[in-house]
């Protein structure tokens, strides 16, 4: 294998993040990091070697694919904003690496100084609606100095400005009239993908831009695109203290990693892994935000109560091993496994009282057959390569359900 290899006997895949063990054995793990290089908090799964990113399984029509370039003043902009017709995806722009106020001033600087600025990319969403995509900083930095309010914000006053010193610490409202011209008719090009593109392709096309340096994580493209309550259940959950208690707060909030985590377990809860359709977890994931967004408030109030009771179950038996691969002679905590969450939280969820409470009182050995399930080559795979794959899924359920049942009887 190309992308794998194995230390120790143990499955090890893609970029590498070393833990060193009792100062003896080494147990490598690949690691996924933020736009900065750091560590998100969660074990990167290796991609099989067919299995190209973001394919497109279904043919479609390439007569479908609309795309307008279209050249849109600030003014025009912001109009669209104060209407309600321009989603900035709210809380997105938290994990787009936030600017600072001299970031930001910069950036109002360059509008100053007429320099141009990077292509907006965005989504038609129905009703002449815009979802931006690629830009959510860059408007969000506009909107705060030239018209705070829209986001309920202290007003952005220029700061650390490299050439227009004189407008040191002024507001929108306190520059001359012909600077505040010269930002609101300020033209920005915005690639807009029209609502009739495929949705499969519409994905393909955002999942292929640098934002920042970097492409657009799966969950940052779900984010921007799926609007409505699922974003804020998931932003709660995801900051819930069950689920920070369960993860010890390792999972970091940059790249929207933490959401994921919360969607997939979401997803599994409403959809028996029996049932997951095909190889294809982007599409089932996306499905199960639109299903959310449908949901009654007794049925967001169950799942949340079947979330927070896994989180705290988790938490009690398996310590600061939750969702971490573990293995014989490891004692040093290792990243949090995606595919090993969803495993554990949704079957843990499914449990009675009782049978949890056979867990708590039995964890010494469920840790123990936790250890000797990852000599097992068929599991182990089952949770670090491919891991959409309809067969892994069902066989990482099926056998941890096999293992809780178990220990409960």
């Amino acid at each position: 294998m190309d992308h794998a290899a194995r230390r120790g006997g143990h499955f090890v895949a893609g970029r590498i993040g070393a833990i060193d063990v009792s100062g003896q054995e080494q147990f490598d793990v690949p690691v996924e990091y933020d736009y900065t290089g750091l560590s998100t908090g969660v074990e990167a799964e290796a991609k099989p070697q067919v299995e190209p990113i973001h394919r497109i399984q279904d043919p479609f029509d390439p007569a479908e694919i609309d795309v307008q370039t279209r050249s849109m003043t600030v003014g025009l902009l912001l109009a669209r904003l104060r209407r309600g017709v321009l989603d900035l995806a709210p809380d997105f722009q938290r994990f787009m690496g936030v600017w600072d106020d001299t970031d930001q001033s910069k950036l109002i600087e360059s509008l100053l100084l007429r320099i141009p600025l990077p292509t907006l990319y965005a989504a038609e969403s129905g009703d002449d609606s815009w979802v931006i995509v690629d830009g959510i900083q860059r408007l969000s930095t506009i909107a705060r100095f030239v018209d705070p309010e829209v986001f309920g914000v202290h007003p952005l006053r220029l700061h650390g400005l490299e050439y227009l010193h004189n407008y040191e610490g002024n507001t929108y409202s306190e520059l001359p009239g012909r600077l505040q011209t010269r930002i609101d008719e300020t033209e920005l090009i915005v690639h807009l993908i029209r609502s009739g593109t495929p949705e499969p392709v519409m994905y393909n096309i955002f999942a292929r831009i640098n934002t920042g340096g970097r492409p657009l994580t799966t969950q940052e493209l779900r984010h921007a695109l799926i609007p409505g309550p699922v974003r804020g259940l998931l932003a709660e959950l995801a900051y819930s203290a069950p689920f920070l208690e369960a993860t010890l707060g390792s999972v970091k909030q940059a790249r929207m990693a933490d959401r994921e985590m919360v969607l997939r377990f979401l997803a599994f809860r409403l959809t028996e892994p029996t049932n997951y359709p095909r190889g294809d977890l982007d599409l089932f994931l996306r499905q199960a935000m639109k299903r959310i967004n449908t949901l009654a408030p007794k049925e967001i109030e169950r799942l949340t109560d079947d979330f927070n009771r896994a989180m705290w179950a988790a938490h009690y038996i398996f310590e600061e091993y939750a969702f971490r691969k573990r293995f014989p002679g490891q004692e040093r905590r290792l990243p949090i496994n995606k595919a090993l969450f969803e495993a554990v939280s949704v079957n843990l969820a499914k449990l009675t009282p009782e049978e949890l409470t056979a867990l708590r009182e039995g964890r010494d050995m469920v840790r123990a057959r936790f250890m000797a399930l990852m000599e097992n080559d068929s599991f182990l795979q089952s949770i670090s390569i491919g891991t959409g794959d309809a067969e892994k899924v069902r066989r990482r359920f099926a056998m941890v359900n096999e293992l809780f049942r178990g220990v409960a009887r």
